[in-house]
């Protein structure tokens, strides 16, 4: 077998085991088997797994952002979020407030790289905030990957759809209490990955006009007989050799398509998923990252931008 099929073997196999539910003892039996012995087992996880010591794109202590992390109070609910702003475009400094980007983690919740991607969303020019859902029955992100995984499998979606909904109302309307002048509304775009993907469509039909644009990077579907209900413009961002994510995928754009919903589509040819995970050797793929980045940027520009 070669390096290259070794390698397809393996990525599948972590699909399998970070999505489909496989327990670790038979994943790393399966893992031992597929590299011919422990020591090679162990060296190939380190490539494919995401690695939490990765340094950021964008330093947590950038100066020319503002961060912060902390409980936001929305009704009945507590959930924790992290935003990053730059420096010159924190409120009051600039009028109007600039749009709003949320990004939806995957399903190894709040982590470092997720707070990069919102820090990267910052510089961009965006209002970041990215939600911690498994705050939502108080706590946070566990550090250990398989309970945060754990939990996101135990996770009341209704309650987490919900909660992204009354997040982008919050943004959305206007501040009329801190600024009784403020009448416009802001824009409001999301992003996610992997289950942060799939969430973007669940909160997209559930947000309806007031998600200003939505994009998905590799996540699955909702059946296609609800893309009638759509009513955000969506970037349907895939991996080529994502089978099991563009199972559900490809029915969902062609539906929307159909029903005269403006959904947007590429699939990066020869990547796997979670090709723009920089924490992951293995699956990260930096020319297709960089492309999708450019798109998300050109698609929020197009619609959050009030000057385009």
């Amino acid at each position: 077998m070669s390096n290259d099929d070794t390698l397809r073997q393996a990525v599948a196999l972590y699909d399998r085991f970070t999505h489909e539910g496989m327990g670790r003892r038979a994943f790393m039996a399966e893992l031992t088997r597929i590299a011919g012995g422990s020591a090679a087992a162990g060296l190939l996880l380190s490539g494919i797994a995401a690695r939490a010591q990765s340094a950021p794109q964008v330093p947590a202590d950038d100066p020319r952002l503002r961060t912060d992390e902390s409980a936001l109070r929305l009704g009945d609910l507590d959930i924790r979020t992290y935003r990053a702003i730059r420096q010159d475009l924190r409120p009051p400094r600039a009028w109007p407030r600039p749009p709003t980007v949320m990004v939806i983690h995957e399903n190894r919740g709040l982590n470092d790289h997720i707070r990069d991607v919102a820090r990267r969303f910052a510089l961009a020019g965006y209002d970041a905030m990215a939600p911690d859902f498994l705050s939502l029955d108080g706590g946070a992100t566990p550090t250990d990957e398989d309970a945060a995984r754990t939990a996101i499998a135990a996770l009341d979606m209704d309650r987490a759809i919900a909660a992204a909904v009354q997040l982008v109302r919050f943004r959305h309307e206007p501040k009329r209490v801190v600024r009784p002048f403020e009448t416009e509304p802001t824009p409001v775009g999301i992003v996610g990955f992997c289950w942060g993907g799939a969430m973007v469509h669940r909160v997209a039909l559930a947000a309806g006009s007031d998600l200003a644009a939505a994009v998905s990077f590799f996540g699955p579907a909702p059946d296609p007989s609800e893309a009638t209900r759509l009513a955000t413009p969506e970037l349907v961002i895939l991996a080529g050799r994502d089978a099991r994510v563009n199972g559900t995928a490809q029915p969902w754009i062609e539906a929307a398509r159909a029903a005269g919903k403006s959904v947007e589509a590429i699939t990066y040819p020869d990547v796997d998923h979670a090709f723009h995970n920089d924490t992951s050797a293995a699956r990260y793929n930096q020319a297709a990252a960089e492309q999708a980045w450019s798109a998300t940027l050109d698609f929020f520009a197009r619609h959050l931008r009030r000057d385009t």
